[in-house]
């Protein structure tokens, strides 16, 4: 699958934090991301 390449690499990681708890994604394949880390840009 086309999407498994894009993420090939890349780390997800659980946070439990004072505000609350999130999915945290490391993508070495990204140009660029959002400030919040929630997207990336692969092209």
């Amino acid at each position: 699958p086309v999407s498994l390449e894009l993420l090939e690499g890349g780390e997800l990681d659980y946070a439990e934090e004072l505000m609350g708890s999130y999915f945290a994604v490391r993508n070495p394949n990204a140009k660029s991301a959002c400030g919040c880390g929630t997207s990336f840009s692969v092209d």
